[in-house]
Order: structure tokens, then sequence, then C-alpha cells
């Protein structure tokens, strides 16, 4: 063998059969979803719990190299150049044998499990327990494999395809309300669309997180007994370690998103460090590497001194911090007087033992003539030169600054303008490193700023420390101060994939939501610098170079150890073996994150998830990371796909607490989303989180929201109660009507609308009208307004109005059985189309109330693919809307007067109407009923005239009676003697006004005062006087009212 590879052997191979999805035969485009096979990291994992499994993988699958471990019989691959093919799958489903069995039973036989495991069949509770449906529902679900992509739509190209990627958490984390928010925004869009008949898939998936897990581990290792480090075990062994801890804590989090009802396809699970996944990102950086666009070179990085790595801005955390400001002296050399020195002042007097010039500006008289001289750096003795430069400001400190190429990114710039030496003082721990010289060598940064202050002190070379605040840069994770270091790194040349990102979002290609993250999008990428993808870790996708050791400098790029060898062979000749190296640096997390839309989907393969559902249609994340992932999505989609990954990003708020503060377990507010559904439920909260925000807004998060909509959900369930009570289910005809009532044209026609009493047109038109500003809202991405139109119709128009009306149908004999069964079914068809709009953001509650109405469940077995309620809007009547909108309006007026007279809650009043069209007037006549039990008027006492505009209404102009004017034509009159007890009341208005009478006087001396106009603070003044006149309108309207009872008592005599 020409190219020998220490201790990186392959150990085992094997192959499996392709991914397949089976032919299911259905009863319903929306019957039935299809049976995928498991996906490679659950295969993975498979294969280290039982052993070596046979795995064809080839061409750009990644090897143990690439994924940062040795590949042992457990994990086994064996790689094949010649091909671009990969084949990877799983003899068994992650489901198992119990979830393909259900898949396999009749819809029906689906749903009667379902019934038996809920008592779906048992009288409804009084109250909605949560704790009985959602872990059930939730595993029936899944088991039925309502969650993938429905079988009959796979292959058709006519029905279109919904894919979102789903950010991927940490694989190792645990659930926060970051995850809760988009967790819920986003299954609010896969149950939408799916009920919509699309092709729809949500992918799931987790992060290795790199810094975040092997971060963890090492904490770990120091805890046990004896202490140890990721050294004393070694690369190989310490990995091992990762992954029986990944295979360990790594599947929490998956399972709490269940709990939120998460309905992603689980059995396309990713992992970004599973085998598909990592033959991506090899492949991604062979082919960036051949562009020219991955170059290895030396450059300044945020550096973690605990970590011992380079890490990405998005890791680091500025705070502003109290500090000292150092002002010494930069003797100028060959100075023979102590006053002869450039003051300099720093606040890291350690990086003085680094500088290699001074720099002032060219147009600061005070150093001027200073320029090209040379000054000798503190205790060192090094002489280094006075520059030149326009960056200096000449407010700032003394006006003169040290330049410190090697440990600060502004002088780095400076250092590269002015061809300064680049002297790194620090080792991968911050210690003082040789060329800081042998008085601090091996000091920690922060023990070598004091000693060597106290040094310069003591040769006169300090001037003074001032207290000064400055912005700290801290490691997010390990929360140790960030070095500013030179370093060989990898990186990736931005300029030309930047180009075609932006104009993408130019051309309107992808859009933002909301639009205002198109600036902040496009300040990023017009100013983008190289990025920089080399972590020193060990846990990661280990970067796919194998350096020649006999041969320093160079270097093969390779996808896999394999392909390797046989470059160097090619390369050097069988006659002149080489020794390979693999570079020990991992990528940057985010650059397998980066590939995340397409790497998920099979690439670099052609296969026909990818054919299918590339683009995918929406990317939903946090805006905090719009730079350090969405950006680099697009840019690598356009890459290698040659097209956007998706044409909306939606951008979801931070979820702050009732104050809109930060969550930090420092201030103690952090609300944790699983003890929000343990003390309410799942669906309180999701309808919370996004009911209470705008895209791209902060959230503020309060108990009582989520107790309020705990209350709605109650509330739907009793409204089903009620429903399902008065369904008149103990005939078969009425069983067989109600059954067919969602495919029958009932409340979507003219003719079907024409044929009912008012207030059933009006309900069915306020859900025609409420259907279609749902589905455009959804359609444009407006959550929030969307569950509150639908909670706002069913709060205020369904249970308060229509549910009471359907009282007067269902339990009176005046109405025939035609009509109550016209009622019966406007409730069931209100009812089912609003629990079909609700679902998407109260799965559970409305699933567990819809399988307990009529319906037929050989075409729609469950709520979560049933069809999303379809309306046309030209069979709305607005007369029919103005009309009933008018009944309201009268039975608000006469309760505003019950109460405002405060008549006994159980009291009927008698009404006289007067309105000028005979069909109204009918109207009135026909729902005495309705307005006897909503504004408790006596149906006895009714009376409905048809008056003209001319006719002469002075018989109600007496006191007797108090008028309401309601609309134009209509009034109605209330006798008072039904509203009041003169005396009575006449007692309770003079007590009244006899205390505003005494408050008013106080306030009127109180302004009167001598000196108080002049003495109290204006604001003071002005709101005492507002409160006189406040009382001044109070008093006159209580002797207007005094003023009426006397005219009606006089009436009575």
């Amino acid at each position: 063998m020409a190219a020998r590879l220490p201790n990186t052997r392959m150990e085992s191979s094997s192959s499996a059969p392709a991914c397949f999805v089976p032919a299911i035969p259905a009863m319903s485009v929306l019957g039935c979803h299809a049976t995928v096979a498991a996906t490679a990291a659950s295969r993975a994992f498979v294969r280290r719990l039982r052993g070596p499994m046979q795995a064809k993988v080839t061409a750009s699958i990644a090897h143990s190299s690439m994924l940062g471990r040795r590949a042992k019989g457990t994990r086994g691959i064996s790689m094949s150049i010649a091909s671009n093919e990969v084949s990877l799958s799983s003899s068994s489903s992650t489901s198992g044998s119990a979830a393909d069995e259900k898949r396999k039973k009749s819809a029906v036989a689906r749903v009667k499990e379902l019934r038996e495991k809920l008592k779906l069949d048992e009288p409804m509770d009084t109250k909605y327990e949560a704790q009985n449906v959602e872990q059930a529902m939730y595993q029936w679900w899944e088991e039925c494999g309502y969650f993938a992509p429905n079988a009959a739509t796979l292959n058709d190209p006519s029905v279109p395809a919904f894919m979102m990627a789903m950010p991927p958490p940490n694989v190792t984390g645990g659930l926060h309300m970051g995850h809760a928010m988009f967790t819920t925004v986003e299954d609010i869009m896969t149950r939408y669309r799916r009920m919509k008949g699309e092709c729809t898939l949500w992918l799931p998936g987790t992060d290795h997180a790199g810094i975040a897990t092997q971060l963890l581990v090492e904490r770990a290792l120091a805890k046990e007994s004896p202490p140890l480090k990721k050294t004393d075990l070694g690369r190989e062994a310490f990995l091992e370690r990762v992954w029986k801890w990944k295979e360990e804590k790594g599947g929490y989090i998956t399972q709490q998103m269940r709990r939120l009802g998460a309905s992603c396809d689980w059995s396309r699970e990713r992992f970004t460090l599973d085998d598909q996944c990592s033959a991506a990102v090899a492949e991604a950086f062979v082919r960036l590497h051949e562009k020219g666009l991955i170059y290895r070179g030396e450059y300044m990085v945020n550096w973690s001194p605990n970590l011992q790595t380079a890490v990405s801005d998005l890791e680091v955390e500025f705070s502003d911090e109290q500090g000292k400001l150092y002002y010494f002296k930069y003797m100028l050399e060959g100075a023979t007087d102590a006053d002869e020195y450039i003051p300099v002042a720093t606040t890291r007097p350690e990086t003085i033992l680094g500088d290699s010039a001074v720099c002032v500006h060219p147009e600061d008289p005070r150093f001027k003539k200073l320029i090209g001289k040379k000054v000798l750096v503190p205790i060192l003795g090094r002489s280094i030169p006075v520059i030149a430069d326009d960056y200096v400001d000449r407010e700032f400190g003394t006006g003169a600054l040290k330049i410190t190429p090697a440990h600060d990114t502004n002088d780095y710039e400076i250092g590269k303008r002015h061809g300064l030496e680049m002297l790194n003082i620090m080792n991968a721990d911050a210690s003082i490193n040789a060329q800081g010289g042998p008085k601090y060598e091996g000091l920690d940064r922060f023990d070598c700023r004091k000693r060597l202050w106290e040094d310069m002190e003591a040769q006169g070379l300090v001037l003074k420390v001032e207290d000064y605040t400055t912005r700290v840069p801290r490691s997010q994770r390990g929360g140790e101060i960030i070095e500013p270091r030179l370093s060989t790194q990898w990186f990736v040349r931005m300029e030309s994939l930047a180009a075609p990102a932006l104009e993408a979002v130019r051309s309107g290609s992808i859009q933002f939501k909301p639009e205002r993250f198109e600036k902040v999008y496009y300040n990023w990428l017009e100013n983008i610098h190289d990025w920089c993808i080399s972590r020193q870790l060990w846990w990661g996708h280990r970067i796919p170079v194998w350096h020649v050791l006999e041969r320093p400098g160079e270097f093969i790029v390779a996808r896999s150890e394999q392909d390797a060898r046989d470059q160097a062979e090619r390369k050097y000749g069988p006659e002149k073996p080489v020794t390979l190296e693999q570079d020990p640096d991992v990528l940057d997390t985010w650059f397998s994150s980066g590939l995340w839309p397409f790497a998920t989907l099979g690439w670099p393969n052609e296969t026909p998830d990818l054919a299918r559902f590339y683009p995918n249609v929406v990317m939903e994340t946090g805006y905090d990371i719009l730079f350090f992932w969405v950006s680099r999505m697009i840019m690598m989609g356009i890459e290698f796909m040659g097209k956007p990954p998706f044409s909306v990003v939606y951008m979801h708020g931070l979820v702050r607490d009732a104050k809109g503060k930060k969550m930090s377990k420092t201030v103690g507010n952090v609300i944790d989303p699983l003890d929000m559904i343990d003390q309410y439920n799942t669906d309180a909260l999701r309808y919370t989180l996004v009911t209470g925000s705008t895209p791209g807004q902060d959230i503020p998060l309060s108990q009582e929201k989520v107790e309020a909509n705990r209350n709605f959900a109650n509330k739907l369930w009793n409204s089903g109660r009620y429903i399902l009570g008065n369904l008149d289910l103990e005939t078969e005809q009425s069983i067989a009507t109600l059954r067919a009532l969602n495919s029958s044209d009932f409340g979507r026609s003219c003719e079907s609308l024409e044929a009912l009493l008012l207030p059933e047109r009006y309900i069915l038109s306020k859900l025609t009208l409420l259907v279609d500003a749902v589905t455009n809202s959804l359609d444009n991405y407006s959550f929030g307004e969307s569950g509150r139109l639908i909670q706002e119709f069913l709060w205020d128009e369904f249970a308060d109005w229509y549910i009471e009306i359907s009282k007067t149908r269902l339990a009176s004999d005046d109405f025939s059985e035609q009509r109550k069964m016209e009622a019966r079914c406007t409730l069931l068809y209100v009812f089912d189309s609003c629990l079909r709009l609700l679902h998407p953001f109260m799965p559970y509650v409305t699933e567990a109330v819809w399988q307990r109405l009529p319906h037929d469940e050989q075409v729609e077995e469950a709520l979560i693919i049933a069809r999303w309620p379809a309306v046309d809007v030209s069979v709305v009547s607005a007369n029919d809307v103005a009309a009933f909108q008018r009944m309201q309006a009268l039975v608000r007026a006469v309760r505003n007067a019950r109460a405002e007279y405060q008549v006994e809650p159980k009291k009927r009043v008698a009404v006289t109407l007067q309105v000028a069209d005979k069909v109204e007037a009918e109207t009135f006549r026909t729902e005495v009923a309705m307005l006897a039990l909503l504004a408790r008027i006596d149906p006895s006492a009714l009376t409905v005239e048809v008056v003209s505009n001319s006719t002469d209404q002075t018989q109600y102009g007496s006191g007797e009676y108090t008028q309401l004017i309601v609309a134009e034509n209509l009034t109605a009159y209330l006798p008072l003697a039904d509203l009041i007890d003169v005396e009575k009341e006449r007692a309770r208005l003079e007590k009244q006004q006899a205390g505003l009478e005494k408050n008013l006087e106080g306030l009127r001396k109180r302004l009167s005062a001598p000196g108080f106009a002049e003495r109290a603070p204006a604001d003071v003044v002005q709101q005492t006087s507002k409160q006189a006149q406040d009382l001044e309108s109070q008093l006159a309207a209580l002797s207007a009212r005094l003023t009426e009872l006397s005219r009606f008592a006089a009436s009575k005599q």
C-alpha cells in the first residue's frame, strides 16, 4: 500500500436494501398515510445495540474519521469511490411491528381502537381532562402513520408538496420555551397543509452541537473519581464516551417535543452526525475546495481558552462590565529624558507583550513629528515603530493606540495594512508563551496582567489607572472571556456565495416574514467576511483533509479515507510511500446545518424525497440566527442545488416573561413549558404562544393567559357536550343525515341557506367569512390573527349567540321537526368546521371532541387528516348578516337598559318595537323565543309595529316609557313600570347624588385654595380640574334621571 494512515483503518463493511415507501390502498386521498423506512440515525443506533448490519455505503458517505470516531463492528460501513450512490436502509421499521400492523388495519378498525382507548362512547366528563387524552391520542396518531406524507400523493406531481425541515435542536438539550414556540408554529403549518390535502412532510432532526455536547461530557468526566480529562482518555476513547452519552441523553428533547403535539415524520428523523448527513458534509467540503472556495490560512478568530477552540460569533456574548483603563508610557528609543514618551491606554495590559507598533492619527499635531520613529516595548525593550493610520480616534484615550495584531481584531487589520509583525504571545489555554518573554512565560493571562503592571510601575512607566466600563466578550457555553487570537484555520470564501443569495431575496424568490428582516439580511451579506469553519474539538464532522507527513504543507482533500489513499498513490506513485494523517479539527456545526434542507432528503444522491420535496416551502426559525444559519442555508442551497432551499423564511420572536423581560435562570423568571403543560394542558400553552405573537416580535408569556386558554379549551369541550346531547342520535335517519352533512351542500349553497331561518343563515354566513379569513391568514403566515379570529367566532358568535338560540328551537313546540333538524345540522356543521379550523392550534381537544361527532369514518377517520373547510363567499348574504346584527343590537340595548335600571335578572319586561319593514317585523315575531331568552323580554308582551318615518309616535313620548333608539328605523319602547320601583330608585339616586356633591365640593375648595394653582405641579392641577368636570357631568346625568322619575311618578297620579 502506497499510503499509510496510522490508526485509521476501517474494520467492517455491510449493505442493506434501499429505502422504499409501500403503496397502501386508501379509502380516500386523506384516509391513509405511508409507512416509511427507518432513518440513518436510527439505523446507526440499532447497529450499536445489535451488532453489525449489512449496509452498502458508496461514494460520498463519510467514514468514521469524518464522524470523529473509529468505525467499529457496531458502526461499520464500507466505501466505494467508483459509484455516486448511497444506499442506507434498515431491515426493520423505527416504529415497530405494532405500528405496522395498525397501519394495515381498516380506517374503521383504527378508529374503533381509539374509541376504546379514550372511552369515546361513554358520556363526556363535565370538564376536559387533558391528561386522559394527550399521550394516548399522540401515540395513536403516530402509530397510524398520519405524520408521514400521504402515500397516495407522494408520486403525484399534481398534488402540491409542502416540505419544512425542523431547525435541529441540540441532541443533548432540554425543552425550553424557544423550542415550544417553534414547535407550535411549525406544527400549525404542517397540520394546516396536511388538512388541505398537500403532500406534507415536516422532517425532524437533532444537531450534534459540537461545543455544547463535548463540554457536557468533559464536565461529566471531571466529576468522576478520579477526575478525568479528555486527553487522559485519548480521542477514540473520548468519542466512545460521547456516543454513549448521546444514546443515553439524546432522545430526551424529541420525546418532549412529542408532548407538544409535534406531528413531524419521526420515521425520517435525522441527526447531523448520521451517515447520510455526514456524506453530505464530506461532499460539500470537497466540492467547495475543488472550486477554490475553501482554503487554509492564519487569521484572527474568537478563541475560547477553556474549550481551546475557535468559536463563531454566535457563541460569543457581550456584556458591559466594570473594568480598568490602564495608562502608561511608551518610551521613545534613545530617549535621554523621562518625558520623551507617547502616552498610551489599554484595557488589556498583558497584550503589551505582543505589541508590534504604536499608531497615531496622521493629522494629530501632538504626535505628527513622531511618526516613523521607534519606541520600546515596556519591560521587554523590543523596538517597534510609530505608524500613522486614519483608523485612530484622536478624541479617545490618549489619541495613541498600541497595536497588537495577533490579539485584537482591529489591530489585525491595521497590522496587515502596514506589514507589521504578528506576534502570538498566548498558548491555547491563554497562558503566556515564550514570545511574551521568560519572565512571564507560563503565567495565566490575568496573572500576567497583574505581574506586568507591577513591573512597569517599578520602572516608572505607569501613568494612572481609571475605572472603565467596557464590552467584554464571553463564551456562551463556558462563560470565560474570549480571546481574539491569530490562528491557523480552515475558511470558506464567502463573496461569490453571498452574491446569488442576495439576489434570491431581492428578486422575490425568497420572502421574509416579516419583511423588515430583509434589510438585516442585506447588511450582513453585503459586508460578509470569510467564514472560519474549523473547530479544535473532537466531537463533530472531522475535516476531510489528510496531511502528507513527509511533505510539510501538502495535503489531500478526499471524500473518504480510501479516496485519500487512492489520490496519494496516484499523486506520489506506489514506489514512494507516504504517511497520511487526517486533520485533527472538526467542522463548525453551522457547516453541516447549512446543508440541512437538502442533506436531510438524501443529497448528494438523487433520491425520490429530494426530487419531491426540494426546494422546501418554508424555513421557520428565530430571528437571532438569521446570519448564522438562514443565510448559510440559502448560500449552500443555491451553490449545491442550483436553486434557493425555500421560498419563505418565517422569523418568530423570543418568548419573554409577562413583563417583557428575557427569561433567565439568574433572574429566576424561567417558565418551563412542561410545567405549563402539566398545570394546564398542551393546547392551552400552544394557543397562548401563537395568539400572543406577531411574526418577528417577542412574546410576553403569562400564566394568566395560559389559564384563560385552558378555560377556552374547556368551553370548547362543553360546547361539544351540549351539541352531542341535542343531536337526536336515536333514529337511523337522523344519524345518516348528520353523518353525511359534510358531504352535502348544507350551508355552502344559496339554495340551502335560503331555506333556513335568519339566525341559521347568519351563523352559517359568518362561518363562511371566518373560514375564508382564517385560510387567507394562514396562507400569509399570520398565525396569531388566525387563532384569534377562530376564538372570537366560537366565543362571541357561536357560543354566546347561536348555541343559546338553538335552545329555543330544540326545547320548544313552536318549531317544526324540520326546523329542529335544521338547528341540529347548523350546530353540527358550524362546530365541526370550527374544530377543523382550530385543530392546527389545539390538536388534542379538537380531535377528542371531533371523534365523538357523527362523521363518515370511511371518508375521514381522524381530524388530523380531515379535509380543511372549503367555502364560497359569494353565497354570503350581506342583508342577512345586517338583519341579524339589528336583532343583536336590540338584545344589547334591552340588556343595557335593564342594567341601567337595575332590573332583577329573572324579571321579564314588555317591549314595543317599531320597524319600517314588514319582513323585519315578521322576523322579530318569529324569533320572539330568542328575544325572550337573550333579553329577558316577556314573549306575551312583545309588540311589533310597522311604522313609517312620519308616523305619530307621541303615545310613547310620555314619562311612562323609556325610548331605545337601536338602529335606523328600529326603536324600542320599554314601560318604566316594568323596570323600576320609583321610590326605591329615587332614594338610590339621591344618595348617589349626595355623595357626588360632597366630593365635588372638596375638589372645588382645593382648586380655589390660595396658591394651589401656582404652587402645585401643572399635571396635578390639570388632573384635579378634570376630576371636578367629570363629577359635574355625572351630577347632570343624575339630575336628568331624577327629573324623568318625577315625570313618571306624576303620570301615575
